[in-house]
């Protein structure tokens, strides 16, 4: 994506939200990347929970000849 596209795109942007909106939206771009980074620092430093137990795997026993019912 050559700077030709940048500018496509950032003209593109002011025709639609308007150039009084934009800084708006940068502003809240910006606040929302901080409350990404910190929701990042901060579960990097807590705890990790316990795993849930894993169910026991289902049994795959074939039952005997006898309890078969007989083929026609």
């Amino acid at each position: 994506m050559g700077p030709e596209w940048i500018i496509v795109g950032v003209i593109a942007v002011a025709v639609l939200f308007g150039a009084k909106k934009i800084p708006d939206i940068a502003r809240n771009v910006g606040r929302a990347q901080g409350e990404f980074k910190k929701g990042m620092r901060e579960g990097a430093t807590a705890e990790p929970e316990p795993a849930p137990p894993q169910a026991a795997p289902p049994t795959t026993e074939q039952p005997h000849a006898a309890e078969q019912p007989p083929a026609e």
